[in-house]
């Protein structure tokens, strides 16, 4: 891919022609599976039609990120007709040197599909049940024998959210945890130090908690760290070759882009956040990718090669998480309806210095992953979330003259603030 000078803003564009290099996994795990019925909004007919990928609204949505904030922002789309990237900005502020599509960057709570998908396969082998006591399977763990692991998958535990606490001051709650290792147990200490949030099962309040838990859980129905579960159960399989985890090492190996945290101070520096251990989120949110591993990563998670049909379904049978009945969680899994009608499920990310947007459609023929490399400004993250409806809803009608504006996105793709994985403080 040919490089704009450095230090300038630059806007790429790479096209290949063939689908192999994203979505082909290594040999299914399960045959892929139809999707369920929904309980929202119904689910676009196969016979409609699948609009082209609006590759300049994905553009103007990453220049708009950069706008808010983002050094360098860049979105990967695969569909019917192939591969489509484009870059933007800088992916390190000290070199100069542009957004690359290759680069590895943090995903954040994009991780929690991962542990989700490793302890959902670990209920398909019958080694433990969503509907059990998190209690009955780590005994005097939680406050309440009501909390299943199930209401842990869809954050409906009312375990407290520690990180809510831990970086109420941004750049100094940072640094603070950076170089720390926590044990899960301190993690879950500082949960319960906190009041709890609601009964168990009765409302949707998303806590980093509730997969530290499941975490443990991995690991003890294993017997392995969870790393190793990552990496026997979904990195090799899907020869996932620039996805990793690696807590409690700070580094991210190759080439990688570089993330800046925003200072809670109006007009402060940016603090270069790309170096941590991510030990105060660990199976919420410490594993590390690229835009083409999450692209294969959630294809093949829709297509049904990881999981069961039976796993699948509970997965995806989701509940609102805002108002407008456009947002929904199911277990570890994210829902958006979009204004076409398309339906897409994924995750998105926030870990220091990075957004993260990663979703598919419910058959997995096409996926588009998104990230900017910056965090604790929440219009470059509502912007970033504006690929979404380019990729998966296509060009929209222009509008009338007199309603034109002169901004690059469609008012309908920043309407809403993006849903928050961490606290922000713009």
């Amino acid at each position: 891919m040919p490089l704009s000078s450095r230090r300038r803003l630059a806007v790429s564009t790479t096209l290949v022609a063939a689908l192999a290099a994203g979505l082909a996994p290594a040999a299914p795990v399960f045959a892929a599976t139809p999707a369920p019925a929904s309980a929202a909004a119904p689910v676009r007919t196969a016979s409609a039609a699948v609009p082209a990928p609006d590759m300049e609204g994905v553009s103007a949505a990453l220049a708009a990120a950069m706008t808010n904030g983002a050094p360098g922002a860049m979105a990967r789309y695969v569909g019917p007709g192939g591969v489509q990237s484009r870059t933007a900005g800088v992916q390190d502020r000290v070199s100069g040197a542009p957004m690359d599509i290759h680069s590895r960057f943090r995903i954040g709570s994009v991780s929690k599909t991962f542990s989700t998908v490793v302890l959902l396969q670990l209920v398909d082998e019958g080694k433990l049940e969503l509907d059990a006591s998190v209690n009955s399977l780590l005994p005097g763990l939680l406050p309440d024998d009501r909390i299943t692991v199930r209401h842990l998958l869809t954050h409906r535990s009312g375990l407290s959210d520690y990180t809510d606490a831990m970086f109420n001051d941004t750049v100094p709650g940072f640094e603070a945890v950076r170089n720390r290792v926590f044990s899960y147990q301190e993690l879950i200490d500082l949960s319960l130090s906190e009041p709890r949030t609601g009964e168990p099962g009765v409302s949707y309040r998303y806590s980093n908690a509730n997969f530290v838990v499941v975490g443990m859980l991995i690991e003890k129905f294993t017997g392995r760290p969870v790393a190793e579960a990552y990496k026997k159960r979904i990195f090799k399989p899907l020869k996932l070759r620039d996805t990793s985890y690696v807590h409690p090492d700070t580094r991210i190996k190759g080439l990688h882009v570089r993330g800046y945290l925003h200072p809670d101070a109006a007009g402060d520096p940016l603090v270069d956040s790309t170096e941590q251990t991510v030990s105060w989120a660990q199976a919420a949110g410490a594993v590390i990718s690229s835009p083409a591993d999450l692209n294969t990563f959630t294809s093949a998670l829709m297509r049904g090669r990881l999981l069961s049909p039976a796993m699948m379904e509970a997965m995806t049978t989701v509940t609102p998480t805002d108002t407008a009945n456009t947002r929904f969680y199911g277990l570890g899994l994210r829902r958006y309806d979009l204004s076409c009608g398309t339906q897409v499920f994924g995750h998105t990310g926030t870990v220091q210095g990075f957004y993260t947007y990663t979703f598919a459609t419910r058959d997995g023929r096409r996926a588009l992953s998104a990230m900017a490399n910056t965090s604790n400004h929440g219009a470059a993250n509502t912007a970033l979330g504006g690929t979404l409806e380019a990729a998966f809803c296509g060009k929209k009608p222009a509008p009338a003259a007199s309603a034109r504006t002169a901004s690059p996105v469609n008012p309908a793709l920043t309407s809403r603030p993006a849903e928050r994985d961490l606290p922000e403080r713009h």
